[in-house]
């Protein structure tokens, strides 16, 4: 099962995440995609954790690859988050990787265990950035879209409270 939480920065999509992922009555696993990049990625890093404290989330820093997620049939995953896995596997000359790539593991992921929670950033336009970043909001949103139509619930962040924009999800929101 696929679900995938949307919205845009700071609109509240990781607590909506771990809130619906609290629920969970079995092992919660925390993909962490994000590879802190001086003082603010670090405070941001360390918000998220003081987020999920006492939630029972074991963390598995995966920034590269999904494939290191030790998911079980049994497990719901927390994936935080999509835009920063792609980015990472664009623009990182050590692990560059098309989009598709991204795409298979996340479904590789969500095949190997009860639940994938997929957070990503959404509605990005990419106006007024260089053409290396446009082309990676293109993939973005391409990204988004197919999961989008994959997953069984779609969650919209709008002003700060939760969508449900496709399907059901198992979980209160």
């Amino acid at each position: 099962m696929l679900i995938l939480i949307t919205g845009g920065n700071g609109s509240g999509k990781s607590r909506c995440a771990e809130a619906l992922a609290a629920q969970f009555a079995g092992n919660k696993l925390y993909a962490a995609t994000m590879i802190p990049w001086g003082p603010e990625g670090e405070a941001r890093k360390e918000k998220h954790i003081r987020q999920r404290r006492g939630l029972g989330f074991v963390t598995v820093e995966c920034p590269f690859s999904l494939d290191e997620v030790p998911a079980g049939k049994d497990d719901l995953v927390l994936l935080e988050d999509v835009s920063n896995l792609l980015a990472n596997s664009l623009f990182d000359a050590e692990h560059l990787a098309p989009p598709e790539a991204v795409e298979a593991q996340i479904i590789a992921l969500e095949k190997r265990c009860a639940a994938l929670i997929a957070v990503t950033i959404g509605g990005l336009t990419g106006d007024g950035c260089d053409a290396e970043t446009k082309n990676y909001v293109a993939e973005l949103n391409a990204l988004n879209d197919r999961l989008a139509r994959r997953a069984e619930a779609v969650i919209e962040l709008r002003g700060g409270k939760p969508q449900l924009i496709k399907g059901n999800c198992p979980w209160t929101l």
